[in-house]
């Protein structure tokens, strides 16, 4: 069942697919340095490939413009983690998935979304997840500008320590083997 999500979303957006192995990847191999049990790493690499399935219900004309979003379509955007959550949710065997998905983009300092929560309120898997879609994000082509080179992405997550990013975990992560 989740390949078949995973399957709408790459044929609805291109740049998901790779999106979504990318981040998976990385959230695996972050996993694996914080050396989380193998129930964690299962979740993670689920919640890694179904993390942007909210995007579906977002027209692609906002999801792929090549300028600047208006407040409305930013605020369309911000639904996808709910919008994702609610899909996961139905299920009874995806539920920890939903969770994880639904807070991907809540920040350390509570200026996240949907909930604003901070800290260690923010599910450790969703801080993760967080991480590796944030990195892959900023090293990605896409329509609207091109992808920074890592060692650049790096050090702007360095400056976001302690406001986007958990600090122990951001440095773990700056500090796996290159990506």
């Amino acid at each position: 069942m989740v390949y078949s999500m995973v399957k709408i979303l790459e044929i609805y957006d291109s740049y998901t697919r790779g999106h979504s192995e990318q981040v998976t990847l990385l959230a695996q191999q972050m996993g694996k340095a914080l050396e989380l049990p193998v129930s964690d790493l299962e979740t993670l690499y689920w919640a890694g490939w179904v993390h942007d399935i909210g995007k579906v219900l977002i027209p692609a004309s906002i999801l792929n413009k090549p300028g600047k979003l208006t407040l409305d379509e930013y605020e369309m955007i911000k639904k996808h983690p709910v919008w994702g959550y609610q899909v996961l949710n139905t299920s009874e065997e995806l539920q920890e998935i939903a969770f994880i998905v639904k807070h991907h983009h809540e920040r350390w300092d509570g200026n996240g979304y949907p909930d604003r929560l901070s800290g260690v309120d923010i599910p450790l898997l969703s801080r993760i997840l967080a991480l590796a879609d944030t990195y892959d994000s900023m090293t990605s082509d896409r329509a609207y500008r091109t992808g920074l080179a890592p060692g650049d992405a790096k050090h702007i997550m360095a400056r976001l320590s302690g406001k986007q990013f958990d600090p122990s975990l951001l440095d773990t992560f700056l500090n796996l083997p290159p990506f």
